[in-house]
């Protein structure tokens, strides 16, 4: 491999981290977030939170989907 091409893959492999780490991040807070109900208690739910709800469940849905080829993304 050529130097040029090493300091390319080093620089990628470094993105990657980077984007990693940050997915890695926005998940722990998306766990303790759903831990903690999403910040409502019973006697506060309403269909507004079911549909903020169902809009974050939508998005990661799509995620997942890509990540496992899954729904609309299956192979």
């Amino acid at each position: 491999m050529t130097r040029r091409a090493t300091a390319t893959n080093d620089k990628a492999l470094d993105a990657f981290i980077a984007a990693k780490a940050e997915i890695d991040a926005m998940l722990e807070r998306l766990a303790a977030f759903s831990a903690d109900h999403f910040e409502t208690s019973p006697d506060e739910i309403n269909w507004g939170h079911v549909g903020t709800l169902n809009h974050y469940r939508a998005k990661l849905r799509e995620i997942t989907d890509m990540a496992f080829s899954e729904g609309e993304h299956a192979e």
